[in-house]
């Protein structure tokens, strides 16, 4: 049990480290690192209180705690991964809209300017 409680430690600190790197480099906006910091900062309080992961682990009925930790880590970042697909759609809708309004304004300046396209 310590064993995989240790390694998911080193995991959810490795991610902190990574996504706070990300961050500062600007390769992720703050608003959307604050979902994985805080997944991450879950999953290791979980990880080192033994406690509270064994009261969780009764209440949902598993006799593992590790195995609780993993399946509440495994729903957060569901949830997170739906929440981002959610954000990714919305920007491709964008996106398509966006291209259609630069095509109009395009084909209303090349009806303004007839003679330009002559020359």
């Amino acid at each position: 049990m310590d064993r995989l409680l240790n390694f998911t430690t080193g995991m959810s600190l490795l991610l902190i480290t990574l996504v706070l790197i990300s961050v500062r480099r600007a390769h992720i906006r703050v608003e959307y690192s604050v979902s994985w910091l805080i997944a991450s900062v879950a999953i290791l309080v979980l990880s080192r209180q033994q406690r509270l992961l064994e009261a969780i682990a009764a209440q949902l009925g598993i006799v593992y705690p590790p195995l609780a930790l993993m399946l509440l880590a495994g729903c957060v970042f569901v949830i997170i991964f739906y929440r981002f697909s959610v954000i990714i759609s919305k920007l491709k809708d964008d996106n398509i809209a966006l291209a259609q309004k630069v095509a109009i304004l395009e084909y209303h300046l090349q009806t303004i300017r007839p003679t330009d396209s002559v020359k």
